[in-house]
């Protein structure tokens, strides 16, 4: 089930955000990482748009939007694989039927993967990602 984020799921996305890079981002640096986690701590109960639950109504991940694009998504490991992700993209693409487009660090390759697997095809890179770090990025769209 996909649901608006409510505040009490705040520890449990955040767990998911955490574990979810370090399951997946290797390529980021101690520094950065320690960075990246203080500034999530602060702002992602803000930024979350859709949380996909099991049947106990606990969060097994979450995605972020900002119009059609998908400014963030992330699943707990545990439940890679499981259609997660997926349910959540086809969320996004309900409520933007014009299309989606997502940035994705070039060094994820499972997650460029993910998202060619749903109808995404690269449009063009970055060679830094949003905060000016050395982690190129590629820009994807899903057309409708």
């Amino acid at each position: 089930m996909i649901r608006r984020p409510r505040p009490d799921d705040d520890a449990r996305n955040l767990a998911i955000w955490r574990a979810a890079v370090h399951a997946t981002h290797e390529f980021l640096s101690v520094a950065d990482l320690t960075a990246i986690d203080v500034q999530v701590q602060r702002h992602l109960p803000s930024l979350i748009t859709w949380v996909a639950v099991d049947e106990a109504d606990r969060p097994l991940g979450f995605m972020a939007m900002n119009g059609g694009h998908v400014a963030a998504l992330f699943v707990d490991p545990e439940a890679h694989g499981r259609g997660v992700g997926r349910s959540l993209i086809e969320k996004a693409a309900s409520q933007h039927p014009g299309g989606l487009t997502v940035d994705v660090n070039e060094q994820n390759p499972r997650a460029i993967g993910f998202y060619v697997r749903l109808g995404f095809a690269p449009f063009g890179r970055s060679p830094l990602d949003d905060a000016g770090r050395p982690y190129p990025l590629i820009h994807m769209r899903r057309a409708p």
